[in-house]
């Protein structure tokens, strides 16, 4: 397990689109070009706010899973009185090296990394498959209930 570089871009979008798939959405691959500009601008980024972290594929080239997340600020509140949030996506492991414990290794990398820099909160989006391993890793369902606009 290591903190992504930007050489593993493309590897990230592949794990990203697998992990989508889980969804019942109707998707097309128009997003990889511009997630794969925008994520390879953040890695390099001197001071990122933006972390992932990965398993190579033990069996041969490429990585076998990965978390990414990244620090969002917000206004504070009583759990995060400075208003920073750690958020979690993109948590997902390749079909075939699944039950072997590298996607609770990469998170565990990232929530570290949020502690290091101070974040105080984690949140993330669960999938009906992710959220055993959320739950076992402290995360809790919240009352806050979730919208969205498409603009």
């Amino acid at each position: 397990m290591r903190r992504a570089t930007p050489d593993d871009v493309d590897e990230l979008i592949r794990l990203r689109a697998i992990m989508l798939r889980t969804f019942p959405r109707d998707w097309n691959d128009d997003w990889r070009a511009p997630a794969r500009a925008s994520l390879l601008r953040r890695l390099a980024a001197p001071e990122p706010a933006l972390a992932a972290f990965v398993v190579e594929n033990p069996d041969g080239p490429g990585l076998a899973a990965c978390a990414v997340g990244v620090i969002d600020e917000h206004l504070g509140n009583p759990y995060s009185p400075d208003g920073r949030v750690g958020y979690v996506f993109n948590v997902v492991t390749d079909p075939g090296m699944r039950r072997r414990g590298y996607s609770r290794a990469c998170l565990e990398a990232l929530l570290q990394w949020f502690r290091d820099q101070g974040v105080r909160v984690a949140d993330l989006k669960a999938s009906p498959d992710g959220e055993p391993l959320y739950t076992t890793l402290g995360f809790q369902r919240t009352p806050d209930p979730a919208m969205r606009k498409r603009l």
